[in-house]
């Protein structure tokens, strides 16, 4: 769950709720501190209450109950134009009117800023982002990836200390989207400034963040780094959000030193998993092991159990194996292409399993 605001948070939600029609609470009791310098990115489905968390920080948005505090000072009744903050949007919000020049201008403008003041952060800002040549160009000369590459100037020509970031790289193609989270994660690092980021791309959090908070129903399930969310989730939401996941159902028959012994749902056996959210003896639990954890070949030390390979897929570095296993036609394994296993073929029966360390008991849901 989300850290109590600590006295040297940059940005602070404390306890902020938020409400459109004063019943439904989109966002539920906020806690949350963003240290000076962070990347933290706010990661869930639509409707979690990401989107909204970063539109009251913007401004945009008024929190219903709470405080949200930047750089230590209260900024719920300050206006967006005045909390200092650059904002970068999915649609790029360019002024198709202008040229490149005079879009990145137009923030230092508002801030009374000389012209020749004005003219060196913006070929600063240009440069940034690799289009120095460009300043001539109005926005519909543009290429989807080259104004978002200007959106993310424009952002940053007035050297804020915070930039927010919604779903920014949505409406660009795959290729393209994987580059700009490099530039902007390495423009993040050679900057120092603080990026709070929406997305609902998980592998786009894992790639770019120093912290990830995910959303479910209006409330953080899980703060971490993306090793730990991904290796370590907290409960089934995280676990099935966050990556590829398999699982199996099953009841817990025994806990004893932080593992739980599982009886599966399908009579397949019992097997052992770490207890981490699963509740007390007799009580239903859902098991989550990542694909590239599995061990194809298993023994009876390995949590073995009988497995039918349904399915071989070559991706290049890996063979992704779709198995019938405890009753479940949806069990993958991924297989490092260097160490493929020839016999495996459509059909083949074998056992796979697991390392307990490398298994997770979770809620049932």
């Amino acid at each position: 769950m989300a850290a109590e605001p600590g006295e040297g948070a940059f940005v602070a939600f404390e306890h902020v709720q938020k409400s459109y029609d004063g019943e439904t609470l989109v966002v539920k009791d906020l806690n949350l501190s963003i240290g000076k310098g962070e990347f933290l990115t706010m990661l869930g489905p639509s409707g979690s209450g990401k989107t909204t968390c970063l539109m009251m920080l913007a401004g945009f948005e008024t929190a219903t109950h709470g405080e949200i505090r930047l750089a230590g000072r209260p900024i719920n009744n300050i206006p967006p134009h005045k909390r200092g903050i650059g904002m970068v949007f999915q649609n790029y919000a360019l002024f198709p009117h202008m040229t490149v020049a005079e879009n990145l201008a137009f923030p230092l403008e508002v801030r009374k800023m000389s012209r020749a003041e004005r003219d060196a952060k913006v070929k600063r800002a240009l440069d940034m982002v690799q289009m120095g040549a460009f300043g001539g160009r109005r926005p519909a000369q543009l290429s989807g990836g080259q104004q978002q590459r200007i959106a993310l100037a424009r952002a940053l020509v007035f050297d804020p200390a915070l930039v927010l970031m919604d779903e920014p790289l949505g409406a660009l193609d795959k290729q393209l989207r994987e580059h700009m989270q490099y530039e902007i994660k390495h423009l993040h690092e050679s900057l120092g400034i603080t990026v709070v980021y929406v997305t609902h791309d998980q592998s786009e959090a894992l790639t770019m963040s120093d912290r990830v908070a995910v959303f479910n129903d209006g409330v953080i399930q899980q703060l971490a780094d993306p090793p730990t969310l991904y290796e370590r989730p907290d409960n089934s939401f995280v676990a099935q959000f966050i990556g590829e996941n398999n699982k199996l159902h099953g009841r817990v028959t025994a806990i004893d030193n932080g593992r739980a012994r599982v009886k599966l749902d399908d009579a397949a056996g019992e097997v052992n998993a770490m207890a981490v959210c699963c509740g007390a003896a007799g009580e239903q639990t859902m098991l989550s092991i990542r694909p590239e954890r599995v061990i194809v070949g298993a023994g009876p030390e390995q949590n073995a159990l009988a497995a039918r390979v349904d399915e071989l897929i070559y991706l290049g570095d890996h063979i992704r194996c779709r198995m019938n296993v405890a009753g479940r036609d949806d069990f993958i394994v991924k297989i490092p292409n260097s160490s493929a296993h020839a016999a495996l073929r459509v059909g083949v029966e074998t056992n796979v399993g697991w390392l307990t360390e490398d298994c997770r008991a979770l809620d049932a849901a």
